[in-house]
């Protein structure tokens, strides 16, 4: 009895929690509202700020912003051409430059973004930095740090299920089933999850790059270079947060057509 009512609470639980995103029309798992995540993503955005050296008035500061305001403009039309013109107004648009030899970037809920000055080179153009900042910033459009909170929220629930079903076992099993089921859920689910917000990142970035003006094509170039630079160090694709970079060129090549006729319906058409 006490098991069927765990498991009713669960499944009321993701019913309610579902909602439909307008970006990628698929139904979502969110538990955190923007209201909710929004202030402390800005928080830990400025204490972040003021932890790192941010480097202003440069050449290629002046481009994390002059591209980052292009991808806000292109994020805003194509949500208005969606119905959606009410969906970015908590959104707090700031975009920085941070000196780091690491090479990445990232956009926190509400589109507070930082790229570190070691993906600069490997950006090369501004086609190359609009796909890094239009990936980064369709992550924070489609939820997915919200989605992956509430993922990690179910993960939970489903070890404490665990522990209740097996509660009438030895330690020795009860421990052995929380390890099947970590791994389980962490192989079959939490990684593929996030090789799927990855890809969906991808196809949404490439739109925004384009409908602002830069051609998608551009991207398969840049994560090229992105794949020569890793030096073939990355794990197998099936213990990784990201699709291979193989994986991943494939995909692009694939969207290039789809991101191009969007940006058409723009006025924006590529030779």
């Amino acid at each position: 009895m006490r098991k069927n009512i765990f498991i009713g609470l669960g499944v009321v639980g993701l019913m309610v929690a579902c909602a439909t995103n307008p970006l990628t029309g698929k139904k979502t798992l969110n538990f955190v509202s923007n209201s909710e995540l929004f202030p402390t993503a800005f928080q830990q955005y400025g204490e972040f700020l003021k932890e790192n050296k941010v480097i202003t008035g440069t050449t290629d500061a002046k481009r994390v912003e002059s591209v980052g305001t292009k991808i806000k403009g292109a994020a805003e039309r194509y949500l208005a051409s969606l119905g959606q013109t009410e969906y970015l107004k908590d959104y707090r648009w700031e975009y920085k430059l941070v000196e780091s030899k690491d090479v990445n970037a990232w956009c926190m809920p509400g589109g507070k973004i930082v790229v570190y000055s070691g993906i600069m080179p490997i950006a090369k153009n501004d086609a190359g930095l609009a796909t890094v900042m239009g990936h980064e910033v369709s992550h924070a459009l489609a939820n997915h740090g919200a989605q992956r909170m509430s993922a990690a929220q179910v993960q939970s629930l489903g070890a404490v299920g665990v522990a209740v079903a097996t509660g009438n076992q030895s330690a020795e099993k009860q421990q052995m089933w929380q390890q099947y089921y970590g791994i389980g859920t962490q192989v079959g689910g939490m990684l593929p999850f996030s090789r799927s917000h990855e890809t969906e990142a991808d196809k949404i970035g490439l739109i925004l790059m384009a409908i602002a003006g830069y051609n998608p094509e551009e991207s398969i170039q840049f994560w090229t270079r992105m794949s020569s630079n890793s030096g073939g160090q990355a794990p197998p694709e099936m213990l990784s947060t990201h699709p291979s970079d193989a994986t991943r060129i494939a995909n692009l090549k694939a969207m290039v057509p789809e991101a191009k006729a969007v940006a058409a319906k723009f006025g924006v058409v590529f030779k």
